[in-house]
């Protein structure tokens, strides 16, 4: 999978969708998101065919009906976007990232735990290499 290109944040509305529940239609994928976005079926259309451009989403075409499937995994499409975010606004830094995190008291006793178990579970597995 090359994802050099990555999801908008309208992108990822419509490859939660696919992923949750494929195969969709565009007037499913219209439906599904009208409260939220107000697309139009001529808006839906055109980003799913940037997603077909970018090799995210692909689709079937049965009678009249176009059925749309996520092509990239959301595991990768999220690895991606990690990856992407981190070296964006972090140089790549995950130390950076906690530190600022942490800095603004944005995380929580809740938060701490899960990163250190995490991280056990990181140095373990690198122990075994």
């Amino acid at each position: 999978m090359n994802q050099k290109t990555g999801l908008s944040d309208g992108e990822w509305k419509l490859m939660n969708l696919l992923w949750e529940d494929p195969p969709r239609t565009i007037a499913q994928l219209v439906f599904a998101l009208r409260d939220d976005t107000g697309w139009t079926k001529g808006t839906v259309f055109m980003m799913l065919s940037r997603m077909a451009d970018k090799g995210a989403v692909r689709f079937e075409q049965a009678g009249r009906s176009k059925f749309f499937y996520p092509v990239w995994k959301k595991e990768d499409a999220a690895h991606c976007e990690t990856e992407s975010f981190l070296m964006k606004v972090y140089g790549g830094s995950v130390g950076l990232m906690v530190a600022s995190m942490a800095g603004q008291k944005a995380l929580t006793k809740g938060d701490i735990d899960e990163l250190y178990a995490i991280l056990r579970k990181a140095e373990r597995e690198a122990g075994n290499d």
